[in-house]
């Protein structure tokens, strides 16, 4: 009984990325006597699984961490990686959260009479009234069984492993997937002068700047961060969106996989079969291609359709105008004789929840909520995509979840003590 007193916390936070540090903030704020438990160290995912060349693709005055907001000097710019790290540790530092690090998770579930949590750690078992998972949703790196099927000869790593092009082999790369990370890193590697074959997927591209601004300047001030999953058009099913690639290298650009192919990066369709020495693509190219453009031209005529709705001065920008067409989609290729020796498979990750012994999950893995609140009383979630606004997991978004959430478990707590959840109930119908 002492021992289980001794680790007893009314909230216990599972993530100490900067959703959990957010949680932490408006926790302590509150006097919420809590713990934080990070598997690695803070700043983690951002040091270890981005490459060198890595920077944010939101400009920085985005970033607004509870309490806070980006302190540098370049609003407009978009932090390099070790920034973001120095970002985060600073932010960690103005507030002392009670992170215990290099402390991993194994097991959650609920009570024998479920009315608090017990949770399995490295550094000791738990308990606590009420738990936050906080640790997101890219948990294991998907790579396709495809992959079996190259030999061993050449060099196979996840977007999460890759670094910069120095450290993979001086061969031709193929690059398999144009999410965000599939097309920096072609790009990383194609302006290092390596030969970049790129299987070009359905993921949709954006403007960088448009009619004078940066176009997230243009969403934000259009209202499209505050939307919130009950009201957009697509509902629940935007979760699952592909991000829009774009770049803010170099002070921030557009990435055009068209003007890659007039520079000699070879384009593919979506990759569909490896059959002994031979990569077999769809017939796919040109349409994602052209859908990709066409998403990047409807984000325009909806800031066109802004500008005018509200007479506001703005300089016009030329049309857009296809720089490259594929001739005809080349639908295999010899992966020898076109000397590849590496793949970077920028293919996603996977939700990992399994050692959540709670049932709040779906068909898919994926944790049943209301922004945040699971139908398990005391457990939550914070940072994953589209929680409740398109910033939910970012940092421009995460401080709202976190403000809610931190309102509803003291609510909770309160209605706890008391034994009275008519104020929970006050708290649902007035948020």
């Amino acid at each position: 009984m002492v021992k289980r007193m001794k680790n007893h916390y009314s909230v216990a936070i599972v993530g100490g990325g900067q959703a959990g540090l957010s949680i932490s903030y408006f926790l302590k704020e509150r006097g919420v006597d809590h713990i934080v438990f990070e598997k690695y160290q803070i700043g983690h995912s951002w040091r270890a699984k981005r490459w060198d060349s890595f920077c944010l693709v939101t400009p920085n005055w985005q970033c607004q961490l509870p309490g806070y907001p980006y302190p540098g000097s370049d609003p407009h710019g978009f932090m390099a990686k070790d920034k973001i790290v120095q970002y985060i540790e600073s932010y960690a530092a103005s507030f002392d959260p009670p992170v215990q690090e290099k402390a991993e998770v194994t097991r959650l579930c609920q009570s024998v009479d479920q009315d608090s949590f017990e949770l399995t750690t490295t550094i000791g078992n738990y308990t606590a009234d009420q738990v936050v998972i906080a640790s997101g949703c890219y948990h294991t790196p998907k790579i396709p069984r495809l992959a079996e099927r190259l030999p061993e000869s050449i060099v196979q790593i996840h977007a999460s492993e890759y670094k910069n092009p120095q450290s993979l082999p001086d061969t031709a790369i193929l690059v398999v997937g144009t999410g965000q990370s599939g097309c920096q890193i072609a790009e990383d590697l194609h302006r290092a002068g390596k030969t970049v074959h790129l299987c070009v997927g359905g993921a949709p591209r954006s403007p960088r700047r448009y009619r004078g601004k940066d176009v997230v300047e243009w969403l934000d001030q259009m209202g499209y961060y505050d939307l919130s999953i009950d009201d957009h058009p697509q509902k629940e099913k935007a979760r699952r969106n592909t991000n829009h690639y774009v770049t803010g290298r170099d002070g921030g650009r557009e990435i055009d996989l068209r003007q890659f192919a007039l520079e000699g990066m070879r384009l593919h369709g979506r990759l569909k079969q490896i059959n002994d020495s031979t990569l077999e693509f769809q017939d796919d190219l040109k349409h994602n291609l052209d859908q990709a453009d066409a998403v990047a031209e409807n984000i325009k005529k909806s800031i066109d359709a802004f500008i005018e709705k509200h007479q506001i001065e703005a300089p016009l920008d030329p049309l857009y105008a296809p720089v490259w067409q594929p001739e005809a989609d080349i639908l295999t290729l010899d992966y020898e004789q076109a000397g590849i020796g590496a793949v970077v498979w920028c293919t996603g990750y996977e939700m990992d929840f399994r050692w959540v012994e709670v049932p709040v999950f779906d068909g898919k893995g994926y944790p049943g909520h209301d922004r945040g609140i699971t139908p398990v009383k005391g457990l939550y979630f914070l940072g994953l995509p589209w929680l409740y606004t398109w910033g939910s997991a970012r940092f421009s978004g995460i401080a709202r979840d976190a403000h809610y959430l931190a309102d509803y478990i003291t609510s909770r707590q309160k209605s706890t003590h008391s034994n009275d959840w008519s104020i929970v109930n006050e708290f649902l119908l007035g948020s």
